[in-house]
């Protein structure tokens, strides 16, 4: 494949700071990554700080984690410059043991101050989703057995592992220009393009049109623009397609087609699948429902119901107790509501 318009994940600046955070906690001694991050965010550790670092680990050749060490000892925890940096990486170490990799990943972004850092800044949202979404990749790749596709030792812990699929990620399996290859890019940067097939992913509520969208004057109307460059990209073939339910933030979210399909007259379109029945269960965030408690539940989470005030929607949570139970169900462009289980009058689709 070939990407267009951006850089690849890992390549992303925000995402390559998390992942020098993870590789600290993997390796401390790794110095390409300490050399990353000892001062981002800004922590007191000037250039002159850094040099007079570097000299005494040539000097005592060491890594330079061996030569913070020796110089501030363990370090104090709240503390400005090195000792404060010290002081950090031995707690994310501390914390990262005998947890998940999602729940180490979400430690390299948080406790570290990425995402305090890029809520600062002006355009800092999309740094933020994307971290988010790096704990998202690691949930996906704890779930699957990439152990053996890779080239990774079996034998490796789980970060290792992961640390060496980012770096294979990084970059190699693009295309070269020229090449037959997929074409793979956002719908700003397919502007002015035409290709024979199309493809267009997650034509859901809250993907596309976004969320953000319905909070800004005319936003949504915006996202519409946007979906007719989309699809006007297309000279023979056009696919359009939304998923039950998708992995995103770290959490499994049930999603419904968006309203833009229902704009685009029954004429033209022709739908290769029939509408699946759900299968499987959340198993994560504020969706987790257990099997055994959910075959007490009238609707299944997952299950497309109908309400005759709010249209169709999808169930994705329940909360309460059997006298007192309230369901909430995301209608899309009506928004998520919780209903009394009692007088909600919900028809199954």
């Amino acid at each position: 494949y070939r990407v267009y318009g951006g850089l690849r994940f890992f390549e992303r600046a925000e995402v390559k700071h998390a992942m020098a955070y993870l590789r600290l906690i993997a390796n401390a001694h790794d110095d390409t990554a300490l050399l990353r991050i000892i001062n981002f965010p800004a922590r007191g550790i000037g250039a002159r700080s850094l040099e007079q670092l570097q000299e005494a680990a040539r000097t005592e050749n060491c890594s330079l984690w061996q030569s913070a060490i020796n110089k501030v000892g363990n370090g104090k925890a709240g503390a400005k410059g090195l000792e404060g940096f010290v002081a950090l990486i031995r707690e994310l170490v501390d914390q990262a043991y005998g947890i998940t990799l999602a729940e180490m990943t979400e430690l390299a972004t948080t406790l570290t101050g990425l995402k305090a850092h890029y809520q600062n800044e002006k355009e800092g949202e999309d740094r933020i989703a994307n971290l988010e979404e790096l704990v998202t990749a690691a949930v996906a790749f704890s779930n699957q057995d990439f152990g053996n596709h890779n080239n990774v030792n079996d034998d490796a812990d789980i970060l290792t592992q992961f640390l060496n699929h980012a770096s294979l990620e990084a970059g190699e399996h693009q295309a070269d220009a020229g090449r037959e290859a997929l074409q793979l890019m956002t719908v700003h940067a397919a502007k002015g393009l035409e290709f024979n097939a199309v493809f267009i992913s997650g034509v859901e509520e809250g993907l596309f049109p976004h969320e953000q969208s319905t909070y800004e004057n005319n936003g949504v109307e915006e996202e519409r623009r946007l979906m007719y460059v989309a699809v006007t990209r297309a000279r023979q073939r056009l696919y359009l397609s939304h998923a039950q339910s998708r992995m995103l933030h770290g959490q499994v979210r049930y999603g419904i087609p968006s309203r833009f399909l229902d704009e685009i007259p029954d004429s033209l379109t022709k739908r290769l699948n029939s509408k699946p029945a759900p299968k499987t269960y959340a198993t994560g965030g504020v969706y987790q429902t257990s099997t055994s408690a959910q075959s007490n539940y009238p609707y299944k989470i997952g299950q497309s119901v109908r309400h005759a005030k709010f249209g169709e929607g999808v169930v994705v949570s329940y909360e309460g107790n059997a006298d007192n139970l309230v369901i909430k169900i995301n209608f899309g462009r009506e928004g998520m509501k919780s209903l009394a289980m009692e007088y909600a009058k919900l028809e199954k689709i």
